[in-house]
């Protein structure tokens, strides 16, 4: 805002004073207006108007006029010292105000020039005071509004208000902070549709392995039932059969019996018919004893008739059939809602183990690596612990053994024994499964007890209730459980526990990335 040349009162002194003075038009050559727009230094009106950091203006010419020949650099109005020369731009609002007092303004009534860059602008009106036809150059802070140097004096006379330029300058951090702030929005939004697509695309997964699942279910139930329906008729073919054979040797005992009976009845018709006596008694004695029949009111052709009790077993072992099916689904699904991501920690690893990047992948290397010793790490057995560890609840991981034929998998306290040669039991603080040569499964009790698995697993899934003091492992693909250790009593924190074995061509363990 400028100031009067005779005296240096404060810009709402100033202000008030034009009060008291006539209405005047941006085309009167003299008057308060022409003070305000008169330069302190010159005297005269300015000439390229440009506003220090204290609020005060000048004419460009004037003031650097006045810093090129001083050593200090204070304002010519107020005095304020600055601590360095500062920059200053020329105030075009105050300019275009000057131009149209002096009726000189190069600029066509529908453009001004716009107070950060020297480009007119085509909507005068919102540079413009629409009471008082004036540049809007001073914000209220109190209003939170652009005013003119009259409302400045009229209206808000009493009000906080300062040159535009200070405010938006003010207001520019504030700009950064709330474009920062939107672009984190728009970053958070962004990932969370993509976290919204991750989602719908494992329930894609998990519903197409649902579909799956349920169909091999249905296909295993179909097949039983097929199964059972050529039992049941193959029982009865050979039932028929049976039947049929015994039919017919009963129908050729009988005929052998017919043809010896007509064989007799043609002899008694013919001795009855003798004269010879003699031959007749003779022959009496043979004839007169029973013949070698049997008692035909005895003997019958098996039943083939499958019987109602025969179908109510049969119908009831489908039904256990598929029960057994449904318990084992639930059953692993029920364990499978406590997957927890599990990774490899490399600071356990024995020195022969190789590691995936991930830590996700385990195999025995057979070359001894260079690795810090330290109390985590396995210095003798071919074993490695999981980052995580639990106090408490229930987890669930599952691991790929297929190829492989050693492998150990299960779960150890935080205290076990990880240097020279373990023994890998419960008391030691072992939960363990092992495969050994290929076909030999044990479970790690005192003393081992050997497991009979009707498949071999691909896919192994180990559980663990910390308060149940439970560890069990699961066939996941047949849904079978192999083992479980129960009753046990957990105190300290349990880590997933992994063992390649020591056989260069196996495959590696690979702990699953996720668990639909």
């Amino acid at each position: 805002m400028a100031e009067s040349s005779s005296a240096s009162p404060k810009p709402t002194e100033a202000r008030r004073t034009s009060l008291d003075a006539p209405p005047l038009t941006l085309s009167s050559p003299s008057g308060p207006l022409a003070e305000e727009l008169q330069c302190s230094i010159c005297l005269d009106v300015f000439t390229d108007p440009v506003s220090t950091p204290c609020g005060h203006n000048f004419c460009k010419s004037c003031l650097n006029q006045s810093w090129d020949n001083s050593q200090t650099y204070t304002c010519p109005l107020c005095k304020e010292a600055f601590s360095k020369r500062p920059d200053f731009k020329i105030n075009t609002a105050l300019r275009e105000v000057v131009l149209l007092f002096n009726g000189k303004s190069g600029q066509s009534k529908s453009e001004v020039l716009c107070d950060i860059c020297d480009d007119p602008v085509a909507n005068l009106e919102d540079y413009i005071c629409q009471k008082h036809e004036k540049p809007l150059e001073l914000f209220c802070r109190d209003d939170h509004t652009c005013v003119c140097l009259l409302c400045a004096v009229k209206d808000h006379q009493t009000h906080n208000t300062v040159p535009v330029e200070e405010e938006s300058r003010e207001r520019r951090p504030q700009l950064k902070t709330m474009h920062t702030d939107v672009q984190q929005m728009i970053q958070d939004r962004m990932k969370r549709v993509q976290d919204l697509k991750h989602s719908a695309k494992i329930k894609k997964e998990m519903t197409e392995k649902e579909k799956a699942e349920s169909i091999d279910l249905f296909t295993d139930l179909i097949g039983s039932i097929e199964r059972c329906q050529s039992e049941l008729l193959e029982m009865m073919e050979q039932k028929q059969k049976a039947a049929e054979k015994q039919a017919e040797e009963l129908i050729k005992e009988l005929e052998q019996e017919i043809t010896e009976l007509k064989r007799r009845d043609t002899e008694l018709e013919q001795l009855s018919h003798t004269e010879d006596h003699l031959h007749l008694l003779q022959i009496y004695p043979s004839l007169s004893r029973p013949a070698h029949t049997s008692n035909w009111t005895e003997i019958s052709v098996s039943d083939t008739h499958v019987s109602v009790e025969t179908l109510r077993k049969t119908l009831i072992q489908l039904q256990e059939t598929l029960d057994e099916k449904l318990n084992k689904t639930v059953e692993l699904k029920r364990m499978q809602q406590y997957a927890v991501d599990v990774t490899l920690d490399p600071d356990t690893s024995y020195s022969k183990l190789i590691l995936s990047d991930d830590g996700k992948q385990v195999a025995y290397g057979d070359i001894k690596l260079e690795l810090p010793d330290n109390q985590k790490r396995f210095d003798t057995c071919c074993s490695v612990l999981a980052k995580q560890g639990f106090t408490s609840g229930r987890f669930y991981f599952e691991v790929q053994v297929k190829g492989k034929t050693e492998w150990d998998l299960g779960v150890a306290r935080e205290s076990i024994n990880r240097k020279g040669i373990i023994t890998a039991a419960p008391e030691a603080g072992y939960w363990t499964v092992v495969l050994r040569d290929g076909n030999q499964y044990k479970a790690r009790e005192s003393p081992s007890i050997f497991l009979s698995l009707r498949v071999k697993p691909q896919v192994v899934g180990v559980f663990v209730d910390y308060e149940e003091g439970l560890v069990s492992f699961y066939d996941v693909e047949s849904r079978s459980l192999i083992y479980s250790f129960t009753g046990q009593s957990f105190t300290e924190e349990l880590f997933p526990y992994f063992s390649p074995g020591t056989k260069k061509k196996d495959p590696p363990l690979i702990i699953s990335h996720q668990i639909l």
